[in-house]
């Protein structure tokens, strides 16, 4: 399926790893020029790996930290100066509080500071850098990577939950500013994926154990599929990866302000 896709900008934010790195790849393969930036200095392969095996476009490693808000503005107007354009914006950045927060009162206050400035106001200040890009092609689209975790209160990381509910309700915010000017705003929430980020949730459960209670993660992990996920199978990062391409694509074209799962069933609307 052809997405028209081909040539296209994309800015991918969390590109060195995970999920990020999925979407940038798949990107990649449908032809798209991707602009990955990540803190991690290793988002420089990654860019050099798209170019030399995902399609025809050009791409590029941009290390910038997303709580650094004149770095991303420096991005912005990088990608700008080398491709010309953005069509698309990607935020598939994300930290937990690495500690398990059930109950809530188990955390402190102080650990919600930077878990909130990574995952909400990072976000906020992709969006301020790159609004401006957006609005010139008439015809862009911007995704936030939130996560079910976003829509149901998961008492497992308070933080991190809030974070992403936050997020949810800023791309609606967004999504209404932006479509006069053609631009649509999503916000996609995976489910149960193997990421080192879901990884931290069990060792930051297991930690809290009785020596006698204590899993290994693939038990723990399939003790939650088993009994959180209807399709009983991981999401996978090309799962997202899939998903966020379409909505960037004109297939999506009337999608906007909406919050969409890639969760196996997880979280169902009544």
């Amino acid at each position: 399926m052809d997405l028209g896709l081909n040539g296209q900008v994309v800015a991918v934010l969390g590109a060195a790893r995970g999920i990020g790195e999925a979407i940038a790849v798949a990107f990649a393969a449908e032809g798209a020029c991707v602009a990955a930036i990540d803190r991690d200095p290793r988002v420089a392969e990654v860019a050099g790996r798209l170019e030399a095996t995902g399609g025809t476009g050009r791409a590029l490693g941009i290390v910038a930290d997303v709580t650094d808000h004149a770095a991303i503005r420096r991005a912005a107007d990088s990608i700008r100066g080398d491709l010309g354009r953005c069509d698309h914006v990607v935020f598939a950045v994300a930290i937990g509080s690495g500690k398990f927060g059930f109950p809530f009162w188990n955390l402190d206050p102080d650990d919600w500071d930077r878990v909130l400035r990574v995952n909400l106001i990072g976000a906020v200040a992709v969006a301020h850098a790159f609004a401006p890009l957006l609005v010139e092609t008439k015809d862009g689209s911007m995704l936030f990577l939130a996560s079910v975790a976003g829509q149901i209160g998961s008492q497992t990381d308070p933080p991190y939950s809030a974070s992403k509910a936050g997020l949810i309700n800023f791309a609606q915010c967004a999504a209404k500013d932006l479509a006069p000017h053609g631009v649509r705003v999503n916000a996609l929430c995976p489910g149960m994926v193997q990421t080192p980020l879901n990884r931290s949730t069990w060792d930051a459960w297991n930690r809290r154990q009785p020596e006698e209670s204590r899993q290994s993660y693939e038990d723990w992990a399939a003790a939650k599929i088993k009994q959180l996920v209807p399709l009983n199978r991981w999401q996978q990062p090309e799962d997202i990866a899939a998903m966020a391409v379409f909505l960037a694509s004109h297939r999506g074209r009337n999608i906007t302000g909406q919050t969409l799962n890639v969760d196996g069933g997880y979280v169902m609307h009544w």
